[in-house]
Protein backbone atom coordinates (compact mmCIF):
# COMPACT_ATOMS: atom_id res chain seq x y z
CA UNK A 1 0.00 0.00 0.00
CA UNK A 2 1.25 3.28 -0.94
CA UNK A 3 1.17 6.34 1.36
CA UNK A 4 0.88 9.89 -0.15
CA UNK A 5 3.84 12.19 0.33
CA UNK A 6 3.33 14.73 3.55
CA UNK A 7 3.05 17.98 1.74
CA UNK A 8 4.80 20.79 3.62
CA UNK A 9 3.03 23.95 3.10
CA UNK A 10 5.39 27.24 3.07
CA UNK A 11 4.06 30.73 4.35
CA UNK A 12 3.88 32.93 2.21
CA UNK A 13 7.47 35.07 3.02
CA UNK A 14 6.89 38.07 0.11
CA UNK A 15 3.24 38.67 1.57
CA UNK A 16 4.56 38.75 4.77
CA UNK A 17 7.02 41.05 3.97
CA UNK A 18 4.45 42.97 2.44
CA UNK A 19 2.45 43.78 5.37
CA UNK A 20 5.58 44.51 7.56
CA UNK A 21 6.40 47.32 5.56
CA UNK A 22 6.44 51.02 6.76
CA UNK A 23 3.49 52.90 4.63
CA UNK A 24 4.94 55.19 2.22
CA UNK A 25 3.53 58.83 2.19
CA UNK A 26 3.67 60.71 -0.67
CA UNK A 27 5.87 64.66 -0.38
CA UNK A 28 4.03 67.02 -2.42
CA UNK A 29 5.51 70.49 -3.60
CA UNK A 30 3.40 73.52 -3.76
CA UNK A 31 4.40 76.74 -6.05
CA UNK A 32 4.18 80.28 -5.02
CA UNK A 33 5.07 83.49 -6.38
CA UNK A 34 8.18 84.22 -4.49
CA UNK A 35 10.65 80.95 -4.43
CA UNK A 36 12.91 81.19 -7.41
CA UNK A 37 12.82 78.55 -9.94
CA UNK A 38 16.61 77.67 -9.45
CA UNK A 39 15.87 77.74 -5.38
CA UNK A 40 13.40 75.43 -5.78
CA UNK A 41 16.07 72.69 -7.83
CA UNK A 42 18.53 73.59 -5.39
CA UNK A 43 16.35 71.78 -2.88
CA UNK A 44 14.47 69.17 -4.99
CA UNK A 45 18.27 67.86 -5.87
CA UNK A 46 20.26 68.26 -2.64
CA UNK A 47 16.95 67.60 -0.09
CA UNK A 48 15.42 65.14 -2.08
CA UNK A 49 18.26 63.92 -3.95
CA UNK A 50 16.89 64.00 -7.41
CA UNK A 51 19.07 64.24 -10.83
CA UNK A 52 19.27 67.48 -11.90
CA UNK A 53 17.15 66.46 -15.16
CA UNK A 54 14.36 65.18 -13.11
CA UNK A 55 14.67 68.37 -10.41
CA UNK A 56 14.26 70.16 -13.16
CA UNK A 57 11.19 68.32 -14.60
CA UNK A 58 9.50 68.47 -11.36
CA UNK A 59 9.99 71.68 -10.98
CA UNK A 60 8.46 73.07 -13.64
CA UNK A 61 5.39 70.06 -13.30
CA UNK A 62 4.95 72.22 -9.57
CA UNK A 63 5.03 75.79 -11.46
CA UNK A 64 2.45 74.61 -14.23
CA UNK A 65 -0.16 72.52 -12.44
CA UNK A 66 0.49 74.35 -8.81
CA UNK A 67 1.79 71.51 -7.03
CA UNK A 68 3.28 68.04 -7.60
CA UNK A 69 4.40 64.82 -5.70
CA UNK A 70 8.13 64.57 -5.28
CA UNK A 71 8.53 61.08 -3.87
CA UNK A 72 7.48 58.36 -2.20
CA UNK A 73 8.70 57.53 1.42
CA UNK A 74 8.05 56.06 4.67
CA UNK A 75 6.60 58.47 7.26
CA UNK A 76 9.52 59.17 9.25
CA UNK A 77 11.89 59.77 6.29
CA UNK A 78 9.49 62.06 4.45
CA UNK A 79 9.28 64.23 7.58
CA UNK A 80 12.65 64.88 7.93
CA UNK A 81 12.85 65.59 4.66
CA UNK A 82 10.17 68.49 4.45
CA UNK A 83 11.12 69.58 7.93
CA UNK A 84 14.64 70.08 6.31
CA UNK A 85 13.39 71.71 2.73
CA UNK A 86 11.54 74.17 5.46
CA UNK A 87 13.99 75.16 7.06
CA UNK A 88 16.14 75.76 3.92
CA UNK A 89 13.72 77.58 2.16
CA UNK A 90 13.32 80.19 5.42
CA UNK A 91 16.97 80.30 5.87
CA UNK A 92 16.73 82.05 2.31
CA UNK A 93 13.82 83.95 3.05
CA UNK A 94 11.69 81.94 0.80
CA UNK A 95 8.20 80.87 1.70
CA UNK A 96 8.38 77.10 -0.14
CA UNK A 97 5.97 74.45 1.14
CA UNK A 98 5.87 71.17 1.39
CA UNK A 99 3.60 68.81 2.75
CA UNK A 100 2.21 65.10 3.09
CA UNK A 101 -0.05 62.63 1.94
CA UNK A 102 -0.46 58.97 2.94
CA UNK A 103 -0.06 57.10 0.02
CA UNK A 104 -3.32 55.17 -1.05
Amino acid sequence: METEPDILVLPDVEAESRDQLAPLWKVVCHDDPITTMDFVIEVLTKVFRQPLARAVELMYRVHHSGAAVIGLWPESVARRKVDRAHAMARADGFPLTFSLEEED
